[in-house]
């Protein structure tokens, strides 16, 4: 927000504002078509406008924001987080979807309490789903 930017490539925007951790992550993001505007990929070089909205998939997250200033430089996540406003509905949300597809856990009647090996494995397994 100190000095204006009129040319801002896609890649170097989403690693700006922190979606990728990298740009050149970002880039190959871009390439793959995870990153789209209205349904079309988009180009790594393609120019960032302020109210543009995209959506992108990272991995098995997915997300829309809606572009609210352009910044060049990565800053840190609080500082960032006023670049960008992020429009992703709940049912997007990974820990929205994981409390509802997650499996049930069930133990066969008749076979006593956990021991302590069986509780340790219980624990690994709920650990791995967070």
């Amino acid at each position: 927000m100190a000095m204006a930017i009129e040319k801002l490539r896609i890649d170097k925007y989403l690693w700006a504002i922190r979606v990728f951790k990298t740009r050149s992550i970002a880039t190959e993001a871009c390439k793959a078509g995870k990153v789209k505007m209205g349904g079309l990929s988009l180009k790594p070089a393609h120019i960032v406008k302020v109210g543009e909205q995209y959506a992108i998939q990272k991995d098995q997250q997915k997300k829309i924001i809606q572009v609210l200033d352009l910044l060049d430089k990565r800053v840190d996540a609080t500082k960032a987080a006023a670049y960008f406003q992020d429009l992703t509905p709940p049912e997007l949300d990974p820990k929205f979807i994981s409390v509802f597809n997650a499996p049930v856990l069930k133990r066969d009647r008749g076979t006593g309490r956990p021991t302590k090996r069986d509780r340790r494995e219980i624990d690994d397994l709920q650990d791995s789903w967070d």
